[in-house]
């Protein structure tokens, strides 16, 4: 069979450099023994490499063409691949509900989506590794502080420790995009409790940076405004927040805040919503 054609639709990007793609596949290493999804594997250039590790390996492939070439090249692996969006997968059929480490070569269009569904099964995911855009790479391994701090940072980082490995140029690609590319590893950290509500947790934390110019005081209206619209639907007065917000903390911009204190701030918005006037 011919090989692949990269399908720009897809954000397929396939690596040619062989070096490179066994050290994207050696990052899984960090946590042994036990099984592995990847990702997007095309044309199984890290596949290949996967496959000689000694744990339970399966793939999941949207493209029908790679399906096929991966079928054929990959015949040891015919009941493990997967036809099927990732994102649209029931993860925890996958290994039967055991816990497995998720890698690839992520499609740059839809990185951020694969690690917002982790992120709801993080309980089966103890470790994540691959290779995405260097851009989105940077913002989730930033801390408070920096340009490139944002939502995917603080609610990765709220449940996993992330390690910018490498950074991997344009020219081993077919076709070339116009990027440099990054691979990372995320491994859970020991938090099993924020200590916060993960809803509204996750509701602060977009809702802030999606204004990540104003400071909080300003950008947090439209959480409370949420609540108060609530409150009145239930013939209550919402509270006057003039007092909440004149604490020191709503002077600040949500790039400042670590993870930590956004679970502070969560709470003092979730005991701020829950009193009526």
């Amino acid at each position: 069979m011919k090989t692949v054609k990269p399908k720009k639709f897809l954000g397929q990007h396939f690596l040619k450099d062989l070096k490179i793609a066994q050290d994207i596949a050696d990052t899984v290493d960090a946590c042994p023994g036990i099984p592995v999804l990847e990702v997007g594997p095309g044309m199984g250039v890290m596949t290949q490499f996967l496959v000689r590790k000694d744990r339970p390996l399966k793939v999941v492939e949207i493209d029908f063409e790679s399906v096929a070439y991966l079928r054929t090249h990959y015949p040891q692996l015919e009941e493990n691949i997967i036809e099927d969006d990732f994102l649209k997968m029931h993860l925890e059929r996958t290994f039967g509900g055991q816990p497995f480490v998720l890698t690839g070569n992520y499609p740059y269009n839809i990185s951020s989506q694969i690690f917002f569904k982790m992120l709801d099964y993080k309980d089966l995911i103890p470790c994540c590794t691959g290779m995405i855009q260097k851009e989105v790479a940077e913002r989730i391994a930033a801390g408070p502080g920096s340009k490139t701090y944002g939502i995917l940072s603080v609610l990765l980082q709220a449940w996993y420790s992330v390690e910018y490995l490498f950074t991997v140029h344009e020219h081993v690609f077919n076709p070339p995009p116009k990027v440099k590319s990054a691979v990372i590893r995320m491994t859970r950290n020991a938090t099993t409790d924020l200590g916060c509500d993960e809803r509204l947790f996750k509701q602060v934390v977009k809702t802030t940076f999606n204004q990540r110019r104003k400071v909080l005081r300003n950008s947090i209206r439209p959480v409370l405004a949420d609540a108060d619209h609530k409150v009145q639907q239930e013939g209550r007065l919402p509270k006057d927040h003039t007092e909440f917000l004149s604490a020191e903390i709503f002077g600040r911009r949500p790039e400042q805040l670590s993870v930590a204190e956004f679970v502070n701030l969560t709470n003092a918005v979730a005991r701020e919503t829950s009193e009526t006037a």
